[in-house]
């Protein structure tokens, strides 16, 4: 049968694992930009990890390891109970090695993304002078 081979299939089965189980494989966040970015991991306003990436560097962020590594003491049972957005762990985008006096446009990925996408992408917005993210979703035709 021609176009029918085994590769598209076991990418489309390393997809729906991927999405099925929260830990999976992760999601892959790309610096595309000409400039390093920081991945700046949070929990409210406090600081808790800073991942560098240079421009072309990726990096895997696991959705259910950050959780478990910046929310001790609570499971992923009692997520189904208790909720508080000022108390979840998120992923901050900052540009790094620009001009400090320049405004920057800094993004947001919380950890539903990290979750719902399979890969992020950073990029340089030339006609906005600032960074920009495209996510593309996880596969779930599978």
């Amino acid at each position: 049968m021609p176009g029918f081979g085994v590769f598209p299939l076991g990418s489309c089965f390393d997809g729906c694992r991927d999405h099925a189980q929260a830990s999976g494989f992760g999601t892959r966040v790309w610096n595309l930009s000409d400039r390093p970015v920081e991945l700046q991991i949070r929990v409210g306003s406090i600081l808790k990890k800073v991942h560098s990436l240079k421009p072309g560097c990726s990096k895997r962020l696991k959705c259910k390891s950050i959780y478990k590594a910046y929310m001790p003491g609570r499971s992923m049972k009692s997520l189904l109970y208790y909720y508080d957005e000022a108390c979840q762990p998120y992923v901050w985008i900052h540009e790094s090695g620009g001009d400090s006096m320049r405004m920057v446009k800094q993004q947001y990925v919380s950890l539903e993304d990290l979750r719902e996408f399979s890969e992020i992408r950073i990029f340089r917005d030339h006609q906005r002078g600032c960074i920009s993210v495209r996510k593309k979703p996880r596969p779930d035709f599978c």
